[in-house]
C-alpha cells in the first residue's frame, strides 16, 4: 500500500520534489520518469499527478527553486567598492553556481515547454528578479543613460554570462579548466563594461 498514511499532501509534494531533484542530479532530465519517482518514494506512479499536473509542472517547480537559490546566492554578493568589481563578483557567482549544479542548471535548456502550456508568470518574475540585480549593478556606471537602456544593457551582458556559464556547466568547453573559464568570464565582463561606459559618454 505504500506510505499514504504517513504523509500529508504537502509532505508528499516535497518527497516528490526531493526524489526528482536527486534523479536529475544523477542522470539529467532524461532519467526522470513518473515510474522511477514513484519507486523512490514508495508510492504508485499515479500519486505524482495528485501533487502535480504533469511532469512539466514538476520540472518547472524544480527549476523555480533553482532560480530562487541562484537569486539568494547573488543577493549575498557584497555591494560595496568599485561598481565594476561588483559586476565581476556577480558574474563569478553566477558561473560558480552553474558549475556547482550542472545537471540541474542544464534543465533551463533541456526542458522544452509546449506553447499550449506556456511559462507561468511566477517563473518569468524569477528571471526578472535576477536581471534586476544586474541592472542595479550597472546603474552607477550608466551616467545619463535611461532606465530602458540600462535594462537592455543588463540583458545583453547577462546573456553572455549565462551562455558561458551554461556551456561550461554542460562540459561543452572541456578544453579549458575552471580557472580558464573564469578568465574568459572576466574578459567578457571587462570588455562589455568598457563599451558600456563609452556609450554613456558618447
Amino acid at each position: 500500500m505504500g506510505r499514504r498514511s504517513l504523509h500529508t499532501a504537502d509532505e508528499l509534494r516535497e518527497l516528490i520534489i526531493s526524489a526528482s531533484t536527486e534523479l536529475i542530479q544523477e542522470s539529467g532530465l532524461g532519467g526522470l520518469s513518473a515510474r522511477e519517482i514513484a519507486r523512490r518514494i514508495n508510492y504508485s506512479p499515479g500519486t505524482l499527478y495528485n501533487s502535480f499536473e504533469n511532469l512539466d509542472d514538476l520540472v518547472l517547480t524544480i527549476e523555480g527553486r533553482l532560480l530562487d537559490d541562484l537569486l539568494e546566492a547573488l543577493s549575498a554578493v557584497p555591494k560595496g567598492g568599485d561598481p565594476r568589481e561588483r559586476v565581476h563578483r556577480l558574474a563569478a557567482c553566477y558561473l560558480s553556481f552553474a558549475a556547482d549544479n550542472p545537471k540541474l542548471w542544464n534543465l533551463l535548456f533541456e526542458h522544452y515547454i509546449p506553447d499550449a502550456h506556456g511559462v507561468p508568470e511566477s517563473y518569468r518574475q524569477k528571471f526578472e528578479a535576477l536581471l534586476e540585480k544586474v541592472e542595479d549593478a550597472l546603474r552607477p556606471l550608466a551616467g545619463g543613460l535611461g532606465a530602458d537602456e540600462i535594462k537592455r544593457s543588463a540583458r545583453v551582458l547577462w546573456a553572455g554570462v549565462h551562455g558561458l556559464s551554461s556551456l561550461s556547466a554542460a562540459d561543452k568547453l572541456s578544453v579549458i579548466d575552471a580557472d580558464e573559464a573564469r578568465t574568459l568570464l572576466d574578459d567578457l565582463v571587462r570588455n562589455y563594461l568598457a563599451g558600456f561606459e563609452r556609450t554613456r559618454s558618447a
